[in-house]
This record gives structure tokens, sequence and C-alpha cells, in this order.
């Protein structure tokens, strides 16, 4: 991050009262930390990514692809560390990687609040480094996921919609979506995990406008209804308790087993269940007794593609 964006983090450390010189060290180390290892040109834009191989990659062994996105304001070794995606990576045994959103007026993120050139170019290019891991690595094209945190849940709706023929099945925390429903024309059924609190602050949990912005956010609950429907689901749900304070609703009898599952995060925050807890006066609390990550890996684990690998 650079420009207007660096300014406010700066600002807001400033505010909670940090001395200059821890400031500057900070900005010195969030610059070193935020360090990217890989870059594509795709649309004319330098593009940037983080890449994490698991040590047991087998390059004989189709091996599955996670793509996580960050939330608006954010960056790829933010949503790293907040994730843990690493971490099931190493365990499970597939490539993750994050993708780096452009900084456009001192504000990184994804331009999907708006149909246009700039949304059409962010599409452009996590196809373009699929086709670059795929290259490079042995990736299981049956088994490619996308994920996201708030704006960047609403990235990988718009991947759904924009490359249903590669994107497996797609997760969601906190999805901050301002697209219409309508505006996605394909409705190929693409399996879909979500997770949202009811406290949310920053993209409320009843859909509407929030202190960030003037933008009006979609209800996250009639979002998964419209999933629902386009993958063709039957009218019944089933609902579970998961864990104190998480509520599970799936829908059933969907076309090619596209399953639809929504989970309510009763008083969770604009936050990532399982993560360490960000700043609960900005972002609110954060659901420690589940894991966001491993419930999406959970999922994703249950859905192909129907091509040939």
């Amino acid at each position: 991050m650079k420009g207007r964006g660096k300014r406010v983090i700066l600002a807001v450390l400033a505010l909670l009262g940090l001395p200059l010189l821890v400031i500057l060290l900070l900005a010195v180390s969030f610059q070193l930390e935020n360090r990217s290892n890989g870059s594509i040109v795709s649309s004319g834009e330098v593009r940037k990514y983080l890449l994490h191989v698991p040590k047991s990659y087998d390059a004989t062994q189709p091996t599955p692809l996670v793509i996580s996105f960050h939330g608006g304001a954010g960056w790829p070794v933010l949503q790293r560390d907040l994730t843990g995606w690493n971490d099931t990576a190493e365990n499970q045994g597939f490539i993750v990687v994050y993708p780096a959103g452009l900084d456009a007026g001192g504000m990184t993120g994804w331009r999907v609040t708006r149909p246009g050139a700039g949304l059409t170019k962010d599409v452009q290019f996590i196809s373009d480094l699929i086709d670059q891991l795929e290259k490079t690595y042995n990736v299981d094209r049956t088994r490619v996921y996308a994920n996201g945190l708030s704006n960047g849940g609403s990235m990988a709706f718009v991947l759904s919609c924009n490359l249903p023929d590669r994107i497996a099945a797609v997760g969601m925390v906190a999805a901050a979506h301002v697209l219409p429903w309508g505006w996605c024309s394909d409705r190929r059924p693409v399996p879909m995990i979500s997770f949202h609190g009811t406290a949310d602050p920053l993209a409320p949990y009843e859909g509407g406008i929030s202190w960030v912005g003037p933008a009006s956010f979609r209800d996250p609950v009639q979002w998964a209804a419209s999933w629902a429907r386009r993958n063709g689901c039957g009218p019944d749900t089933t609902k579970s308790l998961i864990v104190v304070g998480v509520t599970r609703q799936d829908y059933t009898e969907c076309t090619d087993d596209a399953a639809v599952a929504f989970l309510t995060i009763h008083g969770g925050g604009h936050t990532w269940p399982g993560a360490e807890p960000l700043p609960e006066w900005i972002l609110g609390s954060t659901n420690r007794s589940i894991s966001a990550t491993r419930e999406m890996w959970t999922f994703f684990q249950k859905h192909r593609l129907a091509v040939e690998p």
C-alpha cells in the first residue's frame, strides 16, 4: 500500500499514541513484510501475488489450487496471516496463492463495485494467473477454488460468474456485495459456502449502508438464497447448530450436487472466524470457536469440476 492508504495507517497509529520512532519502524516493517514473490503482466498492468507451495508438492501428482483474496485496504501477507491457509496447505497438500488488488486512490482492493473495464481486468488477471500456475506446476484443473474476505469475497463471487468453467467452488467471509445479483448472467451451478456475522459493522447482516461509504451492501442471507436458486436447489433447507454461536443453513437437492451453505456467526463482526482478533472497535468481534478456513477446505474437498484433468 502506498500514498493515501499508507498515510491512513500511520495516522491511525499516531492516534493510538505510539511514539514516532515506533510508527516509522512499523512502516518500514510493513513495507518489508508486504513483499510479493511473483508478478505477471495482465491487460497491460503489472499484477503481483504471493504464492505458497507445500513441501509435500509432487510434480507428478495433480495438486489442488486455492486462490484467496484480501479485502479492501488489505494485502496478500495480511490475508495469508489472517486465514492460516498456508498451514492448511501444508497439512493437506495443496497450493495457495494470494493475489494483490490494485492501489486505486490510496485504497487497495478489487474493482467489483460496478461493471466496467476495471472489473474485466481483475477477472483477466486471475485467469492469467491460473494459466501461469498451470504452466509452472501440476495444478489439478478440476480442483481450483476461490475464496475471499469482504471486498475479496465479492471478487470470488465475480469469478463464479465469469470463470465458472475454471472455479470448482467458492468461499466467502463477510462478503461486501455491491453489484446486483442480476449482474451475474452465467447461471451455471457453482458450489458456495459463506460466513457472515450478525454484528458486522461494515457489511451489515441485513444489508444496507454502513460507515465505510455511500454504497448499499446486499443482504447476505438473501444473497445465499439467490445463489441456491442459481444452483437449482430444492425449496427445503436444513439448519444446524455447529458450535455455540454458529448456525449453518444447507440448501439441498442442488443441480450437479452444487451445494450452498450459509453460516451465521451470531455476534460476529467483519472478521475471519478462527483468526487472531482484529481491532474490535473498528471491525467487531472475532469468533474463535470455528475456523472458516477449515470449514471451507472441508467443503471444497467435496466438489470438483466435471472436466478432464
